[in-house]
């Protein structure tokens, strides 16, 4: 069954990862995205170690289902096989500093005139415009100046393990934004600019603390409320083997459950919900029952109580998690070069469009000769743009 997204073509010129991670779930979708790199290095992420094969193993995550096509946007023919790459084009995606595109001719309001139903989206750190639009910047910057990092951790700003600016304030908004844009289109007739700010969509994530903060004043700060190590209902508990358990008991009815597989009726208060200096005693009582047992051991003790009491795994473990596995989330993969390795699986899911990984990341260039041939260029003018470093 052909995707959600079969039909949609999308040339991609982002690099490393919030628009290639956008782009990767349209790809799933079944749209045609070619990766448009350049001759030379192509994107940078293919480089980085460790590597599977000629290629790194984040590029073969994030380019799974893509074709590439090597251009070289410097060159007069480059920026000609673009131009006409996105006149029938649906999207074209980028991720340069804003005023790049436009100073080789291929922005926006040089695209869409000859292609008026064009979608352009630009994932930027700060934005196309404003004080900050042109200045550096990564993750941990953009969470530092939207005040997500201000309130992350127990006791100090701490990063987090995945990148949210990138992947939620970049490539899953642009995502988000695309498919509005596509869809207005059928409304409208015309396709449209979005521009994706990764600082400014991530600041959308404190949602919750902003919310706090306009009714109670209090600037939030690590480890001083219920959802950031500030209650003992919701916190990560160390084992005597060095693991770790997560508990979320946040309602009633699963602190009780909780309290009771653990063997502490006591600890079923209404206080366990308040806010107060007593949090930090049933903090400390909660982290000695879990010190005293290993996590296989708590496994064993919370398996059968509805708590919301779970282990936290490792990657390794994740990718063996029966759950994992049942869903498809875990796909085994075989490739002619490299051999056996696992690949993400699709999400989201639709009952009528399914996602499918229908072919592995491509080699630099890989795709170059069979899209130009598409475009009707014969080979002997392909030879010729090879020779002349446009291609």
């Amino acid at each position: 069954m052909e995707g959600a997204l079969s039909g949609i073509r999308v040339l991609d010129l982002s690099r490393l990862l919030p628009g290639p991670f956008c782009t990767m779930l349209m790809a799933d979708m079944g749209a045609d995205v070619i990766k448009v790199e350049d001759p030379g290095p192509g994107d940078y992420i293919r480089w980085w170690p460790p590597k599977i094969g000629n290629n790194s193993g984040f590029h073969v995550i994030l380019n799974r289902n893509k074709r590439s096509l090597t251009l070289n946007l410097k060159s007069p023919e480059g920026r000609k096989i673009f131009e006409e790459l996105a006149a029938t084009a649906d999207v074209v995606l980028e991720g340069f500093r804003p005023g790049v595109m436009k100073r080789l001719g291929l922005g926006f309001e040089d695209l869409e005139r000859a292609n008026p139903r064009l979608v352009y989206c630009a994932v930027t750190g700060y934005g196309s415009d404003g004080p900050m639009a042109l200045k550096a910047g990564h993750d941990i910057n953009y969470l530092a100046l939207n005040g997500v990092l201000s309130f992350s951790g127990r006791d100090a700003p701490t990063l987090t393990g995945v990148q949210i600016a990138d992947l939620g304030g970049g490539g899953l908004l642009a995502l988000s934004g695309i498919l509005a844009a596509l869809l207005a289109r059928e409304r409208l007739g015309r396709g449209q600019f979005v521009d994706i700010s990764m600082t400014h969509g991530a600041l959308a994530w404190n949602c919750l603390r902003w919310g706090k903060f306009i009714a109670d004043g209090e600037v939030p700060a690590p480890g001083d409320d219920l959802l950031n190590h500030g209650f003992a209902c919701y916190n990560i508990y160390r084992t005597n083997d060095g693991r770790h358990m997560s508990l979320g008991a946040i309602e009633p009815r699963f602190w009780t459950a909780f309290c009771r597989a653990a063997g502490h009726p006591e600890w079923d208060t209404p206080r366990y919900f308040e806010p107060g200096d007593h949090q930090e005693s049933l903090r400390k009582s909660v982290s000695e029952f879990f010190s005293t047992r290993s996590m296989a051991e708590c496994v064993e003790t919370f398996g059968g109580s509805d708590c919301c009491c779970e282990p936290v795994l490792n990657l390794a473990e994740v990718l063996d998690s029966p759950d994992m596995q049942a869903g498809g989330y875990v796909v085994e993969m075989m490739h002619q070069s490299w051999g056996a390795y696992r690949q993400l699986g699709i999400v989201p899911k639709f009952s009528l469009t399914p996602g499918s990984i229908r072919s592995h990341a491509p080699e630099l260039g890989e795709h170059t000769q069979a899209i130009l041939e598409e475009m009707g260029y014969s080979q002997s003018h392909i030879e010729q743009l090879r020779q002349n470093g446009a291609i």
